[in-house]
């Protein structure tokens, strides 16, 4: 058993060095600190290479069969288990041919190459000033939610569609056509076949059996709230410049003031940390404002990942990221600590991930799609809870955001609840339908004519954010994975609705963090994604928590949260919780470094709450609706 145990150790070594030097170089060319794309490319190609290489599956099967046939033993079976997650690893990414490892090359070099153009591309519009600036995704999405006047938002949503016609142009057709023959040429029907059964472990027909439940469960949720748009504010409200607008923009400006920028650093360290969530020792970096060239979507990546060593010594996780806020924009308070809460959600689960080996804490096949979401999602979705904004969303002088703005935020965004989630499914299916296609109907013309059809048949108009001006669609690892969204939402209402029966409350309950750590987080990838449900809640996977939650009324939304709010305001909430998230965290601009913690999480707060307060002026009051 010796060999085995080398060998598997070797394993855990040569990957590390691997996949942190991929990740390094994915963070400096995300990041635009770096224009190395080139070397970035070697290093992807690298990486995938180590996790699709045949002999490293022959061997590791060897080895496991040798460790299972040794006398029982810790050793013996910690061995076992850590072999049986590197098997799946290589069985999840393993390439069935050389046709498909040639194939895997051109597709690796092809989306670098997109990637490179995408990032020289400048995006326009209007601001609420009305001067035409430079725009990110965010900034555009931001917009068309908040600017009041409607040629200005209609700026926007044409930003999105020169995106949709530029990705058209630039790549993606033959993007689709590469990837099909590359999961083709490993005998499945087509990459978001390939994609499904590799990541979530599920068939085309067991996840659209799931989706059209859903969709058929939140029908009459989402005709009613696009009738009441249009009964309130008109038939133009329905236009997809003016929806969001219409639906929340008014009361997420009057929510401004509670949710500033520069305090949603503080907020999410004290609120992570009152919930229980320890970091075991990571180190965490952080890059938070828009920049330009810097890729326009948060995410969260772990170079190292946190797991047990070959001496049983603790290896604490590396963990990188992303926003991309705009300070002086109104809304850009409640989208950063969103997507802090998100991303932390994320970096806590990676981090806390207590295997033998570093392959059951990262974020690629196997580890479910869903899975991974579901620790993000369960964390912002705090955000929407009414005790949550009472004890933290206070204005400039300490006031507590007041019980009418929560009501009429949750008269906004609840009846559009099932119009967000059906967004969510509306990806997969598009995303199935263009890889369906046959290769000669996959002109730009038809892929657009099929975004807009498949808006309209689950949506009921066009979308706010069109279909092809969604990042996901262009990164293999993102493509073909957007369910995973849906999926993990419904998890999260299921995992909600488990706590708020056993202890009543969610907000500041130190009890939740390490019962995610030791429930979802420790097992990593090493169980699937219904087991940690199972475990945590004694429930199987069930989508009916999130449909339930879609179809409440606003007065049964509303009488809900006056009720947690008239508990929190009774509730003597525990004093014992960790005063630190065990963390080295970086807060970095690019390759300026803005804050740290190097002297306590409060002062690192303080330092970036002082920087942004510096550099950005207040956003700036509405001008008249038009």
């Amino acid at each position: 058993m010796e060999s085995s145990q080398a060998f598997f150790d070797q394993l855990n070594s040569d990957y590390l060095q691997v996949h942190k030097t991929k990740e390094d170089l994915f963070w400096a060319t995300y990041m635009a600190t770096s224009e190395d794309h080139a070397g970035f490319a070697r290093a992807e190609q690298a990486y995938k290479q180590f996790i699709a290489d045949p002999a490293r599956l022959r061997a590791t099967r060897e080895h496991l069969a040798l460790a299972e046939a040794a006398a029982p033993g810790a050793q013996r079976d910690a061995l076992v288990h850590g072999l049986k997650g590197w098997l799946a690893v290589f069985d999840a990414n393993i390439l069935e041919s050389a046709e498909a490892a040639a194939l895997l090359d051109e597709l690796i070099a092809a989306e670098a190459a997109l990637f490179a153009k995408r990032q020289a591309l400048v995006l326009q519009h209007v601001n609420e000033q009305g001067q035409r600036e430079d725009a990110t995704l965010g900034g555009l999405a931001t917009n068309l939610a908040m600017n009041p006047v409607e040629s200005h938002r209609r700026s926007s949503f044409d930003a999105f569609a020169e995106l949709e016609r530029w990705v058209l142009a630039n790549g993606y057709l033959d993007l689709v056509k590469l990837r099909n023959r590359f999961a083709r040429a490993q005998g499945y029907a087509d990459y978001f076949d390939f994609k499904l059964r590799k990541t979530e472990r599920m068939t085309p027909a067991a996840l659209f059996a799931i989706l059209d439940d859903f969709i058929a469960r939140t029908a009459g949720a989402n005709e009613r709230a696009l009738a009441e748009v249009k009964a309130t504010h008109g038939e133009a409200a329905l236009q997809p410049w003016n929806l969001r607008f219409f639906t929340n923009g008014d009361v997420v400006r009057r929510m401004d003031p509670f949710l500033p920028f520069g305090k949603g650093l503080q907020r999410w360290v004290q609120s992570f940390r009152r919930l229980g969530i320890q970091y075991r020792g990571a180190t965490m970096q952080l890059d938070l404002l828009e920049r330009k060239g810097k890729y326009q979507n948060g995410f969260c990546h772990g170079p190292v990942p946190s797991f047990v060593d070959a001496r049983g010594q603790w290896v604490p996780g590396q963990i990188n990221f992303t926003a991309e806020a705009k300070p002086d924009q109104v809304g850009s308070g409640l989208r950063a600590i969103a997507t802090l809460f998100h991303e932390g959600g994320h970096a806590a689960h990676f981090a806390n991930v207590t295997q033998n080996a570093p392959c059951f804490s990262q974020e690629f096949a196997p580890t479910s799609a869903a899975y991974a979401e579901t620790q993000s999602m369960f964390c912002d979705s705090l955000l929407n809870d009414a005790d949550w904004l009472k004890r933290y969303a206070l204005d400039a002088q300490g006031q507590a955001m007041p019980d009418d703005l929560i009501h009429e935020r949750i008269a906004s965004t609840q009846p559009m609840m099932a119009f967000n989630e059906r967004s969510i499914a509306l990806v997969s299916y598009f995303e199935a339908a263009v890889y369906a296609m046959d290769e000669a109907e996959l002109t730009a013309e038809n892929l657009l004519a099929l975004a807009r059809r498949c808006e309209k048949q689950v949506l009921g108009m066009h979308s706010p954010r069109p279909l092809l001006a969604i990042p996901h669609l262009l990164n293999q690892e993102s493509a073909c994975s957007y369910h995973g969204y849906l999926l993990a939402h419904m998890a999260v209402y299921q995992t909600r609705a488990y706590f708020l029966q056993r202890f009543g409350y969610l907000t500041d309950n130190p009890q939740i963090g390490p019962l995610l750590a030791q429930h979802y987080w420790a097992p990593g990838n090493s169980i699937d994604h219904d087991a940690t449900l199972v475990s945590l809640t004694g429930e199987g996977f069930s989508a009916r928590h999130l449909a339930a939650e879609c179809n409440l009324l606003v007065n049964e939304a509303w009488a809900q949260a006056q009720a947690t709010m008239q508990a929190a305001a009774q509730r003597s909430y525990p004093a014992e919780h960790p005063q630190q998230l065990d963390a080295l965290i970086r807060v970095v601009h690019g390759a300026e470094l803005l804050a740290d913690s190097s002297a306590g999480e409060e002062a690192m707060c303080e330092r970036f709450e002082t920087w942004v307060g510096q550099r950005y002026a207040t956003p700036a009051a509405p001008s008249a609706v038009q």
